[in-house]
């Protein structure tokens, strides 16, 4: 596949073109399941969702927005998409096993999601959404890194910035979370 039909047909989406949809998914299903794969590696074991089935969430959920610039772009809206959809699982869980009190936890944002309760994911998103009002792009990155287990190098494409800043942007978004999430704010 080239990059350019995916981009091609971005636009044709974003234009009304209601076959460009239909045309997008086998163009970027290979990929998306990747992602999925990704994020589902990185949670429990024993998890529920399936990565054919968060695809297709994420999916659905994204073609109403299409306002997509490009392919980068596409695929950061879908990371963000497949997040909301294990943190809307994860608070879910929390809820009906804990009566969906929040959280104290260490911020290790290398590390695998599996050992992390479904509790730290969702005091996690809660301290993402506080960065995001911040500083939306610093948020934009620990998402992309935290939750899609994307590369700084990765992060920085899909961002459209350099991986030099990238790194700059990582480390002030780490600590700012770390103390967002040890303070239990």
């Amino acid at each position: 596949m080239i990059q350019g039909e995916v981009t091609q047909a971005l636009v044709r989406l974003r234009e009304g073109d209601p076959r460009a949809a239909d045309e997008l998914l086998p163009q970027v299903y290979d990929q998306l399941r990747q992602l999925a794969q990704r994020y589902l590696a990185q949670e429990r074991s024993g998890h529920t969702l399936q990565p054919t089935a968060l695809v297709h969430e994420a999916y659905l959920r994204m073609v109403g927005e299409a306002d997509w610039q490009n392919r980068s772009h596409f695929f950061a809206v879908a990371a963000r998409a497949m997040r909301r959809i294990l943190v809307d699982h994860a608070r879910t869980r929390a809820a009906a096993k804990r009566g969906g009190s929040d959280v104290r936890a260490s911020l290790e944002l290398a590390e695998s999601l599996a050992e992390q309760p479904d509790e730290y994911i969702v005091a996690m998103d809660a301290a993402l959404g506080r960065l995001a009002e911040f500083d939306s792009d610093l948020a934009k990155l620990v998402e992309l890194r935290f939750f899609a287990g994307m590369s700084i190098e990765e992060a920085a494409e899909a961002l459209g910035v350099s991986a030099r800043t990238a790194k700059r942007h990582w480390t002030v978004a780490r600590g700012w979370l770390h103390r967002a999430i040890a303070q239990g704010e």
